[in-house]
């Protein structure tokens, strides 16, 4: 079964992104710079993508928990533009925009590991285009420290990590393609990693596993050699170390390599994706490391497969492919029987010309079921399809953003410990990566409308009959009146009476004024310089007003307790005489002479809150003509200090307060009817503010509210448009920012709105008053979507960012992220700070034209070491992990000449408890296999056979055939096929 992508799929990886407890499918789509999600439906079929925006090129894609709330998250290499892009999961499928961090040059591939024991994941990434691995070490909140960069040999362009000399500490395997070998970095357990140690694959390894193939409980790796068809398993003595490989054929060109049990044996076996030939290769493992020749399963004429991934994605226990068709724009899922035969591919669609080019496997919308992101080289864009665990995957959601540079690569991880997965991109041409940050969107339906009055200007929300519903009041200007609705709990409302005020009636708050547990309202009315009070007896209905005077034209009021004696006062602007005045409540419904204070110019809306944190009421208020507020603090007993004021945009007219970024401290919203905006004022919690920050609304916003729309727990702000007939609703990242407004259609001159649930489905919804058509608009909210806040990491310039790793490299339970800067030679560890932030990235130099990374612990030290594939050394590196997000470079190993290394992978190939890694190289046509001796270092590259031609360009590793041995699944790019290699004993 065959699925749309976006432009030229690259890479795949596989998670549950939806916590529906069944696998969805990330893919990278390195032609339109985007990662596609395919969500699962548990039966192996899935739904249509949904794509996210990565950087230029991604190319390869993993997955994991960045931020330590249990959802899967994504790290996508962005080869065009040297970075890596982490995606948030918010664990419903949906993510957040991207932050990317930088990496080195070309950054190909991409591992995940904790480098630093700190319990928090950090990233490896290999740079193809200056032959570095890049170490992003993680904070745990889904952000990353700058990379950290180690030599590998010549264009690493695969990662894989493992323990390979069981040290505990996690170590790293690099392919590197121009040296035909592939490089093992032994982890030091702090970030940090020894120099590497290479070991021969086939001819242009393209892309490396690691598991363990011989059953000897050590660490082994598997590489797929584009350049001469085969794949090279290199079984782990355990102690950092490998055999010499062992070479086995695929098809033509393979590119990418996982692996599995895939026959249930209890023994790895190994999938390839067959470039040159448009297939899959299959090879079962049968004896310590040693693999049956492959079983081949076509993709289609011309879908040039660039990257493989597995997992279990219909919920039968059984081991199903996933891979990435560059060519054809969409990704194949092959299901597996268990016996490591498999059925013929579905493919979801990426779109025209998307090419995706790399994927990553992950629940990103908390439903336990797995989604895939894809990263659309020919898009530029990251791509989602969420996964209903039944097959399928719910229809694409796509959120283009173009960077002017594609994604080559995505991987996925939770920066910020909101238990949902994000996405890392990676791009070509850039020197930046991206992660992705998801949050669920809000969506209203225009549902009802009710007749108010005539040029209703102000509106309120409470329950004023004692019937646990939301009720409204409207205060209608040329009417002189209040109109009461009171609501049925279902959305719907019953018109009820209207009250008379003063003339000119502008603005209403609500509160209990004499203390008999009924709500009662306070209007203002600018033609008779007074308040009116009406007193509500809790059934609906109220008394005739009582008035109090105030200054000279009055607009705006608000209610506190101002002298802590436990009854509500009133506060009201006053236009005419540039003041505001207190009227302290008796708690008898009635308020003695009002008290002054001075405002800026013309002041036109008013709130409270404790803006210095002493306890006592403030009041904030907007001056229209000065294009300030002022906040003025109070002593506790009634009485306030002299303004304070702070800059907002043209014509404030209107306020409300908020905490927007989390921080225990009040900050201020204000809509700016002069220029179209809405200013942020973040609150320093001691009276002032930090300078404003400006959202674009719609035309002539003139009235402001607050609430969680969105279900986030963040805060989010909607805005009357009054010449647009329209709401924003901007939502909230809990940062302080927020996203692009999104619009909503009112009737003729929203005046002003409120908020509240009026049908009782636990969505907040919102009211508007319509002041040229005379009614109050109830939209009814729903949660129905996503969107993508992104956070750029870079990772220098020059640096093309290449594949990525994602892993707590420095044991904080932070995700970190590994980058591989194919530009520079190096990888980027960017340290995650568990908040969606990141260490700058710390480099760390690997051979020639890093082009995938992995992470594990090669060494056994418990920390996260990466291996790099150097594409133009033909090597991949070994960076052992000291644990604190550092690492040492510690060995080189060769992929043999002209193998082009263009991916890695780690597992335990022969079953040693050691791990390995697994190098597809591209220019030989082979998978070279490293086997770890469990201290860091790893045996001679066994080389294993594709088809010649094929040029294998990635490889993963999982037991294809529940044998509890690893399988491999190579990518050959040449042949647009999958191999499938499984162990047989």
């Amino acid at each position: 079964m065959t699925y749309l992508t976006g432009t030229y799929p690259y890479c795949v990886a596989v998670g549950d992104f939806n916590n529906d407890t069944k696998l969805d499918i990330v893919v990278t789509n390195s032609g339109n710079n985007t990662v596609s999600i395919l969500l699962g439906y548990g039966n192996g079929s899935f739904a249509n993508h949904m794509t996210y925006a990565t950087g230029f090129q991604p190319s390869s894609v993993a997955v994991d928990d960045f931020n330590n709330d249990n959802q899967l998250d994504i790290v996508v290499t962005n080869s065009g533009e040297d970075t890596v892009s982490v995606l948030l999961g918010y664990g419903n499928s949906s993510f957040a925009n991207q932050m990317t961090y930088l990496t080195g040059a070309y950054p190909y591939s991409v591992a995940v590991g904790d480098f630093n024991n700190d319990t928090r994941l950090d990233i490896v990434v290999t740079n193809s285009g200056d032959n570095m691995v890049s170490i992003l070490l993680g904070y745990g909140n889904g952000s990353f420290e700058n990379q950290r960069t180690y030599l590998t040999e010549a264009y690493p362009c695969s990662v894989a990590v493992g323990d390979f000399n069981n040290d505990a500490r996690l170590d790293i395997v690099v392919v590197n393609q121009q040296n035909d070998d592939v490089s093992v970095f032994l982890g030091c357990g702090d970030g940090s990693f020894a120099n590497q140690v290479t070991y021969s694959t086939g001819f242009r390894p393209s892309s490396v596993v690691v598991g363990d193939f011989n059953n000897d409980t050590q660490l082994d790796i598997v590489v797929t050699n584009s350049g001469n068809n085969t794949v090279s398993v290199l079984l782990g003595y355990g102690n950092g170390s490998f055999t010499d490989q062992m070479m086995y054929a695929t098809g033509l060109k393979p590119l990418s390599v996982a692996v599995g049990d895939f026959n249930n044996d209890t023994r790895l076996d190994i999938v390839v994706a067959n470039s040159g030939d448009h297939n899959a290769s299959v090879l079962l493992q049968y004896n310590r490391g040693s693999l049956k020749s492959e079983i081949t399963y076509a993709s289609g004429d011309g879908s040039s497969l660039r990257c493989v991934a597995v997992g279990d994605l219909n919920n039968d226990t059984l081991l199903d492919i996933v891979v990435a068709n560059y060519g054809t724009n969409n990704v194949g899922v092959l299901l597996g029987y268990g016996n490591g035969t498999f059925r013929s591919q579905m493919t979801l669609s990426t779109g025209l010309n998307s090419h995706p080019v790399s994927v990553t496997i992950s629940d990103f919308n908390g439903d336990t079921q797995l989604d895939i992101a894809v990263a659309n080289f020919g898009r530029k864009s990251v791509e989602m399809l969420l996964g209903n665990g039944n097959e399928a995957f719910a229809s694409e959601r796509s959120y283009e953003i173009d960077f002017g540079c594609a994604p080559l690569v995505v991987a996925s991880g939770d920066f910020n410990n909101d238990r949902r997965s994000e996405i890392v991109v990676a791009y070509d041409g850039s020197d930046n990566v991206q992660i992705l940050v998801a949050y669920n969107n809000k969506s209203f339906t225009n549902k009802m409308a009710y007749y108010t009055g005539s040029n209703p200007l102000s509106v309120v929300v409470a329950d004023f009959n004692n019937d646990t519903q939301l009720d409204i009041v409207v205060v209608n200007q040329e009417n002189d009146n209040v109109r009461v609705l009171l609501g049925h709990g279902d959305g719907s409302f019953a018109n009820k009476t209207t009250y008379s005020t003063g003339s000119n009636p502008l603005s209403a708050a609500v509160g209990d004024f004499n203390n008999d547990a009924r709500l009662d309202i306070v209007v203002v009315n600018k033609e008779n310089d007074d308040v009116s009070v009406l007193l509500g007896y809790g059934d609906g209905s109220f008394t005739d007003q009582m008035t109090y005077s105030t200054g000279s034209k009055p607009l705006s009021v608000a209610v506190g307790d101002f002298n802590s004696d436990a009854r509500l006062d009133i506060v009201v602007t006053n236009s005419g005489g540039n003041t505001v005045s207190v009227l302290l409540g008796y708690g008898n419904g009635s308020f003695p002479n009002q008290m002054m204070y001075s405002t800026g110019l013309y002041p036109y809306s008013v709130a409270v809150g404790d803006f210095n944190n002493d306890t006592q009421l403030d009041i904030v208020v907007a001056n229209y003509l000065n294009n300030s507020v002022s906040v003025l603090l109070g002593y506790g007993n009634g009485s306030f200090a002299d303004q304070m004021t702070s800059s907002t945009g043209a014509n404030p007219c209107s306020v409300a307060t908020g905490n927007f970024n989390n921080d225990t401290q009040l900050d201020i919203v204000v809509p700016n009817s002069g220029n179209n905006t809405v200013s942020i004022l973040l609150g320093y919690g001691n009276g002032s503010f930090a300078n404003q920050m400006t959202y674009l609304t719609g035309y002539n916003p003139v009235f402001v509210a607050v609430g969680d729309f969105n279900d986030d727990t963040q805060l989010d702000i909607a805005v009357t448009n009054y010449d647009s007939d329209s709401v924003s609703v901007l939502l909230g990242y809990g940062n302080g920012s927020f996203a692009h407004q999104k619009a909503y259609s009112t009737a003729s001159r929203p005046s002003s709105l409120a908020v509240g649930d009026f049908n009782n489905d636990t969505q907040l919804d919102i009211v508007v008053t319509n002041s040229g058509s005379s009614e109050a608009s109830i939209l009814l909210g729903y949660s129905n979507e996503v969107l993508l806040n992104q956070t750029m990491l870079t990772s220098g310039n020059n640096s093309r960012p290449r594949a990525l790793v994602i892993g707590d490299f420095n044991n904080d339970d932070r995700m970190d992220i590994g980058v591989a800067d194919s530009g520079t030679n190096s990888i980027g560890i960017f340290l995650g700070l568990g908040n969606l932030a990141f260490e700058n990235t710390i480099t760390y130099a690997t051979g020639y034209s890093p082009w995938s990374l992995a992470a594990g612990d090669f060494n056994n030290d418990t920390r996260l070491d990466i291996v790099v594939a150097d594409n133009e050394n033909n090597e991949v590196n070994i960076l052992l992990g000291n644990g604190n997000g550092s690492f040492v470079n510690e060995m080189r190993y060769s992929t043999g000449p002209f193998s082009s290394p263009h991916s890695v992978a780690v597992g335990d190939f022969d079953n040693d408890n050691i791990l390995d890694i697994v190098i597809a190289s591209y220019g030989t046509n082979e998978l070279g296999v490293l086997h770890g001796h469990g201290n860091g270092t790893f045996s001679s590259l066994i080389l294993i056979s594709v088809n010649y031609g094929s040029h294998p360009s990635s490889v993963v590793v999982g037991d294809f055939n529940n044998d509890k041995k690893l399988d491999f699944a190579v990518a050959n790019d040449d042949t647009d096929s999958l191999s499938i290699m499984l162990q047989s004993c």
